[in-house]
């Protein structure tokens, strides 16, 4: 009972861990390397899993459809947007960046209506606007005249934010598809239990391939290879994959098995509030209490876009 809801929450944590430990390790090793250290250890991790489980290191049942939807998943979730939300992270922070993600259920409903049809109520509707309210409030405050409104972060760390909500939602939609597609062809129980990790291998080969070719375009190969060596570094990122790629996507993919995908995003929709303490402890950020409000108004636009679901 309330397996999926349990799970959703435990992701909840996890994608906190993760948000502060990708901003460390995004300092200290660059967004693109990080990017390419975290995919390649989620493949390894992914992979010994799978052979644990099924006995062979790679999807099993997987079709040429299958890794198509999934791997468009992998590179508009992952390419695109961890490119941008690591890149959040440098400039404005990972409490800031996870609020921006917060937008990433009004991208899925967008996309899901373009692309499978599916309906949007008008409480979703209303629920996409307070949500754009909160981040709004949490990220301006007065200028410097009579009810004038300034951006107190920096526009680009914005736009970041707003590329990384936009990814997450679309690959989340793009995800559904290929697993819904996947699920029919599975033949074993193993495999079928194993499956939101098999999935989320499938978009990881995605990632790392698109990084991979970013670094070569950029000629950055010999950054990345020095960026290696920093060994406080590479611990916040096998952190970061541990508890993000390998078991918070992962289990993020087999919460929507076990409860309805609205209640499970609604649930892991909440790291901006599960991150504001640690971010003070850790970070010693300063936090305002219009930025604490902002951040619940954000999360309540994503509850009452999914009350109707």
């Amino acid at each position: 009972m309330y397996k999926g809801e349990l799970i959703s929450l435990l992701v909840t944590f996890l994608w906190t861990v993760t948000a502060m430990a990708s901003e460390v390790a995004s300092r200290r090793l660059s967004p693109l390397g990080l990017n390419i250290i975290r995919m390649f250890l989620s493949l390894v991790l992914l992979s010994i899993l799978m052979w644990v489980v099924c006995g062979q290191p790679l999807p099993q049942d997987a079709d040429a459809e299958t890794w198509m939807w999934l791997s468009l998943s992998g590179f508009i979730g992952y390419v695109l947007g961890d490119y941008c939300l690591f890149n959040s992270y440098l400039l404005i922070g990972s409490r800031f960046g996870q609020l921006f993600m917060t937008l990433a259920p009004a991208a899925a409903a967008i996309f899901a209506f373009i692309l499978l049809g599916e309906r949007m109520s008008v409480l979703a509707v209303v629920g996409m606007l307070v949500t754009m309210f909160g981040i709004g409030l949490s990220v301006l405050s007065k200028g410097g005249g009579y009810l004038r409104l300034s951006l107190k972060l920096p526009l680009k760390g914005v736009l970041f934010g707003i590329g990384a909500g936009l990814g997450q939602g679309i690959g989340l939609v793009l995800s559904k598809v290929g697993m819904t597609h996947y699920e029919t062809l599975i033949t074993t129980p193993e495999a079928l239990d194993i499956m939101p990790f098999a999935s989320t291998f499938i978009r990881a080969v995605t990632g790392f391939a698109g990084f991979l070719l970013a670094m070569l375009l950029t000629r950055r190969t010999r950054q990345v290879v020095s960026v290696c060596r920093d060994g406080r570094g590479m611990a916040f990122a096998f952190l970061a994959t541990l508890m993000g790629p390998f078991l918070g996507v992962s289990l993020s993919l087999m919460a929507t098995l076990h409860t309805s995908t609205g209640i499970a995003q609604t649930i892991m929709a909440m790291t901006p509030i599960f991150i504001i303490l640690p971010s003070w402890y850790f970070f010693r950020q300063k936090i305002t209490i219009l930025e604490i409000v902002g951040a619940l108004i954000s999360v309540a636009g994503v509850m009452l876009f999914f009350v109707d679901r």
